[in-house]
């Protein structure tokens, strides 16, 4: 999906990527612009899905979700159907994302738990489950140097 973006709606994007809290009044008086014409602009990008939502990010280790690992998965059907897969692959309450990737496996999972132990857990009791899995392999985390979803907005 391509949304037709002005410079204006790119910088309403960028102001709040920057701080999701803005105000309507402080964004308004950022662009220079009319506190309804900044609302309605919002309110389209939300319609036309360029705004996704709004969320909190809350720091894993503050509610004790230590672990965090990728799981490569490969699937029975490759890289044919797999919308049954996806769909049990998305309701793993611990899997943060789900991306279809090619080359020899068919899904990376990025999941955090609390501890090798419920991550044993989600394994044996939650993919072990999907009936469409062959394979899976685990790469744990040591330490996370970047993470944000901050997406690169252009020349706003």
């Amino acid at each position: 999906m391509t949304a037709n973006l002005d410079t204006i709606d790119l910088r309403i994007l960028e102001l709040m990527q920057d701080n999701a809290r803005i105000s309507n009044a402080d964004l308004a008086r950022e662009l220079e612009m009319a506190p309804s014409a900044v609302l309605e602009r919002v309110k389209k990008l939300e319609q036309k899905k360029v705004i996704l939502g709004y969320t909190t990010r809350i720091n894993p280790q503050a509610v004790q979700q230590k672990l965090l690992a990728f799981i490569f998965v490969r699937t029975n059907d490759g890289f044919g159907e797999t919308g049954s897969t996806t769909e049990a692959l998305s309701k793993i309450p611990e899997v943060q994302e789900v991306h279809h990737i090619a080359g020899e496996d068919c899904f990376i999972l990025k999941i955090r738990t609390e501890d090798a132990a419920s991550l044993m857990h989600l394994m044996r009791n939650s993919l072990k489950q999907i009936p469409k899995i062959s394979s899976t392999r685990t790469t744990i985390v040591l330490e996370t140097v970047k993470e944000e979803q901050t997406i690169v907005i252009p020349n706003s």
